[in-house]
């Protein structure tokens, strides 16, 4: 081993992250492709996918709720306090809402079903994987993407625009129990500063952001976990690649997002 390395270029060490790194979009691209298009061919395994929309969606409610809560209630606490210096704590209830349904919402929505349903998947097929449940599935006849991937990927696309909804509904709940309830704003010019600011096109940039979040966070978990090896370790090492790459991919993703569609005013 000490003698490979020794014979190994000096500049490998700057072209090898660099392939790798290209194999592992190649990787991610060719599975997601495949499990796209097993989607689409039959048999269609409705109870693997009601149990993936389980996992992904329902049991994620809790989380999703308490984040958009919290989150709701800081924006508007400090978009107070910051509108004070011009007399315009009125505006407070649009600019909260237009911020939450264009950015915060699906963002952390993305975020927190990274935490808990990608680490979760990337694990869970990584210890299939080494244990050879896996090869015992495609040994049976069954092909492993469409009974184990396709199903997670369909559904993280349909649940995290109902999270992103849940997680905005709380949100706006929490930033008005700050602005009127404690800070004594007008309820009424709470929800006309809404009405004035928040159009369709923010809640559809939201939900459009939120499917897209939930197609990368899927994809990425599921190349990792579905490629793990190396015992206990490797399945740890994915769960690790799979939530750091989910984030970073979702934040770059929002920002191509935010320019296309403010371009095209979608």
């Amino acid at each position: 081993m000490a003698e490979e390395e020794a014979k190994k270029p000096i500049w490998s060490v700057v072209t090898d992250p660099v392939l790798s790194f290209f194999e592992s979009i190649g990787t991610t691209l060719s599975l997601t492709g495949q499990t796209v298009l097993w989607l689409i061919r039959p048999p269609f395994r409705l109870s693997q996918m009601l149990a993936a929309m389980d996992f992904l969606g329902v049991q994620s409610v809790f989380i999703v709720g308490l984040t958009g809560l919290f989150s709701g209630m800081v924006v508007a606490l400090q978009t107070t306090y910051a509108l004070r210096n011009f007399s315009a704590e009125g505006r407070v209830g649009g600019i909260v809402a237009v911020s939450l349904a264009r950015e915060v919402a699906p963002v952390f929505s993305g975020i927190m079903l990274t935490a808990r349903a990608g680490s979760a998947m990337a694990a869970e097929l990584g210890n299939m994987r080494v244990t050879e449940q896996i090869d015992a599935i495609a040994t049976m006849g069954v092909s492993p993407v469409q009974y184990l991937l396709s199903p997670r990927l369909l559904a993280s696309t349909l649940m995290v625009p109902l999270l992103y909804v849940l997680y905005l509904s709380v949100g706006m709940f929490g930033a008005y129990l700050v602005a009127v309830a404690w800070l004594g704003g007008d309820p009424g010019v709470f929800m006309q500063s809404v009405r004035d600011f928040a159009q369709p096109k923010d809640l559809r940039m939201g939900l459009i952001k939120a499917a897209t979040f939930g197609f990368i966070v899927s994809a990425i978990s599921c190349k990792h976990g579905f490629f793990a090896s190396g015992g206990a370790r490797g399945v740890g090492l994915a769960t690790t690649r799979a939530v750091v790459e989910s984030c970073v991919t979702l934040l770059i993703a929002n920002y191509i997002l935010t320019q296309l569609l403010l371009d095209n005013d979608l």
